[in-house]
């Protein structure tokens, strides 16, 4: 007898072939069947006539290493039929520990909670206390580069020592040998920005030795977007690692038409022998936080050197002209091609109001210039102030997705609705990524088939990662799966409203365990940490 028969859907399996009507029968944690299996006996039953049954989605690109420990229910993710996170992304990662990670995380999690409490060393520790909490979907995790100079080296805006390299490299080597499925950098973040292109070749070298991925949010997205993306090329090349550029995208109104260019460069790269993919989250807003749009040398240091900085009057007037007219070597890309009307405030705590409002607005209301309203919100809330940026083309956009190398990824986070994820007014793709592309990008503006979109979010980004039993649908498979009416998924998520799950996702099982049954979560934290184990491949 199966434990749960998927009776009478369309199988969509994940590699971009088309569906078949069939019957997939779950045994434990695995595919045990797939065919017409008429009236084979099984303790439930889940009828799909109508629907479509996929693996259950891939989001390659989160920042969830944090909110999964707060609320391992995972709510805005399994809602919208993710089974699998990688988390650790843009260079910040939870472990090495460090006083900021640990910040974060009191910030996070309600007062009377251990997480309070809890001191860490290493991503293993992570790993280990987020399966003794429990949570919904599998997680895997890659090493953050600023976090690993954090804890060797501080916030400082200079290279490494040799010593310090070496620590670096032997401290990735910790992490990796914990589990970790690679590194990732984010170069417009400090301090993974003040890093050169050598001290990344060098900690990539480390990669080689593991048979792991190298991910990055690249230097420039804006105006310097191709050079950033050709270093990320150079790093794979030079080191021989596979490399992932995250959320591909051209920003700024000035270099909108250039998506072409950017995959002529990873096609390019291929031909030369380079593996390098992409991700894509489908929307024309990034989000951020604030301190991004601040020149490099004010951000040295940490969050309490930079507000020494705006508490000094000769550097604060540098500061703020810094953020127009940019620096030298630095233009400012979160600037260029965008005004204070396009950057929207996400996520302040001192002042809620305020969240869902441009700077323009806010300095409108304060009667200041936006430049120095932006160093007032981040002197009130002590740097956090998290922001939406309004500065991608839609025709980038649907150029990009198309491309068969590029696989969705959400860049959000596991919230939720309800408890303490519940706060601001966050970016919508952490609730609405997947049945967005599903609903709008398949169904109504048909800028990918059906079979090409799920392949983007199961099959690919398996491959990409090393899973030799998840992505697909097929017999022996862990049993991750997702149910779904084709003709009604669709995101609810807005901008002013974005803790809305979305419509259509009627099942969804993690490791054979039904997380989410018509349309809501049952509570169940089936999900596993996937290490990088003997095999060669994330178990």
């Amino acid at each position: 007898m199966y434990d749960l028969l998927i009776r009478g859907g369309e199988v969509l399996d994940g590699s971009g072939r088309a569906g078949f009507q069939a019957d997939v029968a779950i045994e434990r944690d695995r595919i045990a069947a797939i065919g017409q299996l008429g009236e084979a006996p099984a303790r439930r039953v889940i009828q799909a006539r109508g629907r479509v049954v996929a693996p259950g989605f891939i989001d390659i690109h989160t920042h969830s290493e944090l909110p999964l420990l707060v609320d391992g229910r995972a709510m805005s993710k399994v809602m919208q039929g993710v089974t699998l996170e990688v988390v650790g992304n843009c260079g910040t990662s939870p472990g090495p520990w460090t006083a900021a990670v640990g910040q974060r995380l009191r910030r996070l999690a309600p007062p009377d909670d251990e997480l309070q409490r809890w001191r860490w060393q290493s991503t293993g520790d992570v790993m280990a206390k987020l399966e003794e909490r429990g949570v919904a979907l599998n997680v895997a995790f890659l090493v953050g580069h600023g976090t690993l100079r954090a804890a060797v080296m501080g916030s400082e805006q200079r290279p490494p020592s040799g010593g310090e390299l070496r620590a670096l490299q032997e401290l990735l080597r910790r992490e990796l040998e914990q589990g970790a499925l690679g590194l990732s950098t984010g170069l417009i973040y400090a301090p993974s920005m003040y890093a050169d292109t050598d001290e990344i070749v060098a900690l990539a070298q480390v990669l080689r030795e593991y048979g792991r991925l190298y991910t990055s949010h690249v230097r420039g997205e804006g105006d310097t977007v191709a050079q950033a993306v050709a270093e990320a090329i150079e790093v794979g090349r030079r080191a021989g690692v596979p490399v992932q550029v995250s959320h591909l995208k051209a920003t700024g109104r000035n270099n909108w038409g250039r998506g072409p260019e950017l995959l002529s460069l990873i096609e390019r790269a291929r031909a030369d022998g380079v593996d390098v993919m992409a991700d894509q989250y489908p929307y024309v807003a990034s989000s951020t936080t604030l301190t991004a749009v601040l020149p490099p040398w004010a951000l040295s240091g940490g969050t309490g050197a930079m507000l020494g900085r705006l508490a000094d009057a000769e550097q604060r007037a540098l500061i703020r002209r810094q953020i127009t007219e940019g620096a030298p070597d630095w233009p400012n890309p979160l600037m260029r091609g965008c005004t204070f009307e396009d950057i929207v405030v996400a996520s302040f705590a001192p002042n809620p109001s305020w969240e869902g409002r441009s700077i323009a607005a806010i300095a409108e209301e304060q009667g200041v210039e936006p430049e120095e309203a932006v160093l007032r919100l981040l002197e009130e809330a002590n740097g956090d102030v998290a922001i939406i940026r309004f500065a991608m083309s839609e025709d980038d956009v649907r150029e990009i997705m198309r491309h068969p190398l590029v696989m969705v990824g959400s860049d959000g986070s596991s919230l939720a609705a309800d408890g303490p994820l519940a706060r601001g007014k966050p970016h919508p793709r952490s609730y609405g990524t997947y049945p967005r592309v599903l609903g709008h990008y398949v169904r109504e503006e048909r800028v990918l088939s059906l079979p090409e979109a799920i392949r983007k979010m199961t099959g690919l980004p398996a491959h990409r990662l090393g899973l030799k039993d998840r992505g697909r649908i097929v017999a022996g498979f862990k049993a991750d799966v997702v149910v779904f009416d084709p003709d009604s998924v669709a995101e609810t998520a807005t901008w002013a409203e974005p803790h809305r799950y979305p419509a259509g996702i009627e099942w969804v099982i993690v490791n054979g365990v039904p997380v989410v049954a018509e349309g809501h979560h049952t509570g169940a934290r089936p999900g596993r940490v996937l290490r990088w184990g003997a095999s060669g491949c994330p178990e």
